[in-house]
């Protein structure tokens, strides 16, 4: 993970209704951390506040262990040091569950399956993960994330940008300095429909991963109530109205040219 000053801005999430009972001020607030700067998981709506899947799913989490939900905004790089110091209860921010991050902390039973794919520059000769590690090719990845991480382990004769943002990183491509982005099929796709023109998208994913919930570690009790949670919302189709809700379009493009779609 990244290591730099993060920012946070706590947003307390209004009360939930659990079974008839009001979750009010006795309830122990569950404080989940995200970024809030990756639509649609997890975003703010044109007033600000917290919005899509991660923050859907969030507060269905708290409905379900009848605590009230603060959502805490911050920097991804900042996610895992604030989880290990107690400032956050558990992460839901597209968390990819690694190996690397197990170290220092654990994971719930994962919610939705994804992979890394490709943006790539409409004038690259890039093809597929195959054709990155090609000396004078540059390759963008954003920081802290396990295309980060895969490029670190994997190429050695390409250049690999690391950027700060995804937008950063899709502008390289867009602009041409960069042969492809290196990121989940999701925002490859979303990126891709912004920048038809100038880009191209090799969505069908090269290594997959999958995203859980992000716990301190000893937290054992809490792992156990998110796996129940997690189980009792996919059975009741919860996962399938996030999907129609924030992800129509995604769905159906991938359904069209049979690749795999996250739930």
């Amino acid at each position: 993970m990244r290591m730099r000053p993060t920012w946070i801005v706590a947003v307390a999430v209004a009360l939930a209704v659990v079974g008839g009972r009001a979750v009010g001020h006795g309830a122990e607030p569950l404080r989940v951390g995200m970024e809030l700067s990756y639509p649609p998981f997890e975003m703010t709506d044109p007033q600000g506040r917290p919005a899509g899947v991660s923050v859907e799913l969030a507060r269905a989490l708290g409905r379900h262990l009848g605590r009230p939900v603060v959502i805490e905004n911050i920097a991804f790089d900042g996610l895992i040091p604030s989880l290990k110091s107690g400032t956050v209860d558990c992460v839901i921010s597209s968390l990819t569950a690694t190996p690397e991050r197990e170290k220092s902390i654990t994971f719930s039973d994962p919610y939705l399956k994804t992979g890394l794919a490709l943006l790539i520059a409409s004038s690259s000769p890039v093809q597929s993960a195959a054709d990155l590690d090609v000396a004078g090719r540059s390759v963008a990845v954003k920081q802290g994330t396990t295309g980060q991480q895969w490029a670190a382990a994997t190429l050695k004769r390409a250049r690999v940008l690391v950027l700060d943002s995804e937008a950063a990183a899709v502008l390289e491509v867009v602009q041409g300095r960069a042969d492809a982005f290196i990121y989940d099929s999701m925002s490859v796709y979303r990126n891709y429909v912004r920048h038809p023109g100038k880009t191209r998208a090799a969505l069908a994913p090269f290594r997959e991963e999958a995203w859980a919930v992000g716990l301190r570690k000893g937290n054992d009790s809490l792992r156990r109530q998110v796996n129940e949670f997690l189980e009792a919302f996919r059975a009741d189709g919860g996962f399938e109205r996030l999907g129609d809700q924030f992800l129509p379009e995604q769905k159906r493009y991938f359904a069209e040219h049979a690749i795999p779609f996250y739930f």
